[in-house]
Formats: C-alpha cells, sequence, structure tokens
C-alpha cells in the first residue's frame, strides 16, 4: 500500500511538472507571437537619449500601476529612475545601460512596462504581481548613453565601480540593491556582434553568466539559483534562436557588480545582447529580451527553476569571439607575381556622430589560415583573386558631376577611389558608392589588418565583385550594398 502512494505521489509531481512546462512554453509562445503589441515604436533603434527615457517614464506616471521615484542623478544632472510595480514577497531588481552604448535591454523594459500596462495576460500578470515586487532602473548611465559611449562623464566603467563607488551612479545601484536587498538581480548589458556560440558559425545572440562570487568560483544556493534560472531561461530561448545562446565567462571580477551583487546575496543573471543576421539595431534581440526575461520572472514567481539541473548550465557553449561581418574564403593574392592563398576576416566597425547616426568604416581584421572563424557573410573565394583598386584619372568638382558617374563602368574597371576638390572631402564618410579621395591620395597597396577594405575581386581577368568600404558588393549592385563610403585625404 505504501508502496502504491508512493507511486501515485511521484505520478501526480510529474503530471503537474509536465502541466507546468506546457504552461511556461505556452506563456513564451504567446508573448513571442504578440510581442508587436507592446514594442514601444517612440523607440526605433539603439541611438537615443534620455530625454525620450524621461518622457516615456511621464507617459506610464499617468497609468496609476507603477510607482516611479528618482532615486538618485548622474555627474551631468540627469535623474535615474526606478520604476516598480507588484507586491510580492520576492524582490527583483533589473537594470540596463550602465555601459551607455549598451541599450538593447532598455528598448525591452520599455516593452515590458507596456505589457504591464496592457490588458491582456491577466492571469499570468497576476502570478507574477502577487508573487513578486519588481524593480527597473531603465537607464544607468544617461551621460554615456547621450554621446553613445561606455563609460560615464567621469570616464569610469560603472561596472568596475563596486568597491569604490566613485560615481553617484554606482552609489544609486548599490544603495537600490540594499535597500531591497533584492532576492534576484538581471545585469543587462550589449556584448559585441562577433561573439559566436564556442565552435560554431552561430552568433551567441544571447549570453548569460552566474556570476561568480570569489576566485574559487565556489556555488553557494545564491548562486544556484542563477544557474538554475539561466538553464530555464536557456530552454525558453532555444524556441527562437536555435543554438544561438552562449555562456559568458565566469573568472571573478572583484571590482565588478555583478561579482559583488552575487556576493551580497542576490541571485545574479547576467544577460549579454549580442549579434543575430541583419540585425544591426538588434530589433530582434529586444524581442527576445522581452520574451526571456518576462519568462524568467514567472519562473521566479513559481519557482520553477528550482526544478533545473545545475549541471545543465555547464552545458551551455562558452562564449567564442571568431566571427567577422565578412569573410572571403581562399582567394588568391600576389606578391611579386607570387600567389598565395589567403582567408581574409573583415568588420565593419561604427563611427559614431551627433544625434543619433553614425557611419561604417570596414577594415581588414585578420588574414592567414581563419578556417576556425566565420562570418556573418561568407564567400567561397578559391577561384578569385584579389587586386588592389585604382583611382580614377580625373578630378570631380561638383556634386552633380559626381552623380553623373557610372558607378558600375568605373569598378568593372578598377576604380574604387574617385579624387574630388576639397569642399567636397568635408566629411569622413560619404553616401555615394565609391570612395572620395583628394588629388594627391595613393592607394598603399599592401595587405596587412588593420588597413581599409578596399578591393576589387577578379575571376580570369574580368571584375566579379569588390569589397568597398568592408562590404561586398557585384558592380551593379554598388549603389544598394554599400551603405556609406569613406573620405581619404
Amino acid at each position: 500500500m505504501k508502496k502504491m502512494k508512493k507511486y501515485i505521489v511521484i505520478l501526480l509531481m510529474g503530471i503537474l511538472n509536465t502541466h507546468f512546462v506546457f504552461s511556461q512554453n505556452k506563456f513564451s509562445d504567446r508573448l513571442f507571437a504578440n510581442y508587436e503589441k507592446y514594442r514601444e515604436e517612440k523607440i526605433k533603434n539603439r541611438r537615443f537619449n534620455h530625454v525620450l527615457v524621461d518622457s516615456l517614464l511621464n507617459e506610464h506616471r499617468t497609468e496609476g500601476i507603477f510607482k516611479i521615484q528618482k532615486v538618485g542623478e548622474s555627474i551631468q544632472n540627469r535623474s535615474l529612475n526606478l520604476v516598480s510595480i507588484g507586491h510580492g514577497k520576492t524582490e527583483v531588481l533589473l537594470w540596463s545601460q550602465m555601459h551607455g552604448d549598451e541599450p538593447t535591454a532598455t528598448m525591452a523594459i520599455f516593452d515590458i512596462l507596456n505589457f504591464f500596462a496592457s490588458n491582456d495576460f491577466e492571469e499570468e500578470k497576476k502570478i507574477l504581481l502577487d508573487s513578486l515586487s519588481i524593480h527597473f532602473l531603465p537607464m544607468l548611465n544617461p551621460d554615456g548613453a547621450e554621446i553613445f559611449e561606455r563609460r560615464n562623464a567621469l570616464g569610469v566603467d560603472i561596472n568596475r565601480d563596486a568597491l569604490r563607488l566613485q560615481s553617484p551612479e554606482s552609489k544609486t545601484l548599490k544603495r537600490m540593491r540594499d535597500s531591497l536587498d533584492a532576492d534576484f538581480g538581471f545585469n543587462l548589458h550589449d556584448q559585441s556582434r562577433y561573439y559566436n556560440a564556442e565552435r560554431t558559425s552561430k552568433p551567441a545572440t544571447i549570453s548569460f553568466l552566474a556570476t561568480a562570487y570569489n576566485y574559487e568560483k565556489d556555488i553557494n544556493e545564491v548562486r544556484a539559483k542563477s544557474m538554475k534560472l539561466i538553464v530555464d531561461m536557456n530552454k525558453v530561448l532555444q524556441k527562437y534562436a536555435p543554438a544561438q545562446v552562449g555562456r559568458y565567462n565566469d573568472d571573478f571580477e572583484p571590482r565588478a557588480f555583478g561579482d559583488n551583487i552575487q556576493k551580497w546575496g542576490t541571485s545574479l543573471v547576467l544577460i549579454e545582447s549580442g549579434g543575430y543576421p541583419d540585425d544591426r539595431e538588434k530589433q530582434v534581440i529586444r524581442k527576445l529580451n522581452f520574451v526571456v526575461i518576462l519568462s524568467a520572472l514567472k519562473s521566479i514567481a513559481t519557482k520553477s527553476y528550482e526544478k533545473e539541473a545545475i549541471s545543465d548550465y555547464e552545458k551551455i557553449p562558452e562564449n567564442d569571439r571568431m566571427l567577422f561581418d565578412l569573410k572571403l574564403k581562399g582567394i588568391t593574392y600576389q606578391i611579386d607575381d607570387k600567389s598565395y592563398i589567403l582567408d581574409i576576416g573583415i568588420d565593419q566597425d561604427e563611427n559614431e556622430l551627433q544625434g543619433e547616426d553614425f557611419y561604417f568604416s570596414g577594415r581588414v581584421v585578420d588574414q592567414g589560415d581563419l578556417s576556425t572563424s566565420y562570418g556573418y557573410e561568407e564567400i567561397n573565394a578559391s577561384d578569385l583573386m584579389l587586386k588592389f583598386p585604382e583611382v580614377y584619372p580625373k578630378t570631380i568638382t561638383s556634386e552633380e558631376e559626381l552623380m553623373k558617374l557610372d558607378v558600375p563602368k568605373l569598378i568593372e574597371k578598377g576604380y574604387l577611389f574617385v579624387p574630388v576638390s576639397e569642399e567636397m572631402l568635408q566629411k569622413e564618410y560619404s553616401s555615394f558608392p565609391l570612395n572620395l579621395v583628394s588629388e594627391d591620395f595613393k592607394v598603399k597597396k599592401e595587405l596587412r589588418p588593420g588597413i581599409p577594405a578596399n578591393f576589387i575581386l577578379y575571376q580570369g581577368g574580368k571584375v566579379i565583385q569588390a569589397v568597398i568600404n568592408g562590404f561586398l558588393t557585384q558592380p551593379e549592385n554598388a549603389g544598394q550594398n554599400v551603405l556609406n563610403s569613406r573620405s581619404y585625404y
């Protein structure tokens, strides 16, 4: 009889667990399917500032469901605001953009606020708000965000200021963690789009870390909760970005907030938003943040993460940095009439402009045997020869004259540089698909990492493709594929 009762209990537990997994999957699937209803339309790209954030918070103040309070100021006197909702016993603190140029989760936070302000998902929201008290610091480094820079106005990396607390932003975060005595913390960041999931061509679209709290990387109850929660979050993400989840290096950094917050007793989850194909502005990744953060909050509220195995945390592939924007595989390159076979890795770096804009500068990052590396865009160039381009022999003196040039024909003749008059070289970049140069510009014909990526790709003496400022294009498509060219003096 006892054996029969034990069997029934085990069976019921299994049924309940199966029901919950189905319920959690259904929740994340519904979030994913209905995301556009909650997407904050006033944030359209990654470059936005405190003025917009402040105006959005003022709109949410009128809804009456959030408690929004100023909890500090940045060095340049921009407000730091805490947005709170829920009345549960479990305290959860989420903060974003402690690095000013890492705004993906900030976008997602405003999508999440719209979710809570909606009339949808009433059953799930009741579970969350009855069990949790949720607190958001949407933009911890508004001064850095103003110029889209990592550090604050003091030049300090806030994430390395957990001990000295030199900056007012650091002091605010520490005070919030301590005053709430937060049970869970979400440290929300962006990482380079060039990280990939270990030994794969897949970008590490989202990477997780259960931060270490000592050099030995011990696992206590606090850190174990972080690991189990991450396992649960990984399962959610695998449905929408399969094999594109990474695990960040867990070496202990004694100055870092994540490591210390774990040490201070808050189960800390670090989320790093990386890259996704054709998603420079990280709008797809923004959606994934929205889904996985809300799914994690439900997991905390229902304590479903507790059933996960810590060993599954270690099975998440580590982050690796082996991605390029463009990889040319096995191209032929000549020196003194001798042919050599090279792989070439090219990145399209972003350069900040005033306001909410930037331009690209393509450069060679690495060359040689890059067989262990990958590219967002890859071509098998084994039948192609790389040559340096030439300078068009005529100087252009007006925009009107420039627009009359036949760009495809110039590329087919090997010209990627057009000399222009001095007044036409006022900016570092151009919307014209060929590079603009001064009259005395000379092409340096030496292939080395670090040089601008401007090449002609030949097959049997005929121009097949070109790389212009890091962008691969066929001659006839240069106007569409080259997002901007460069100006050289």
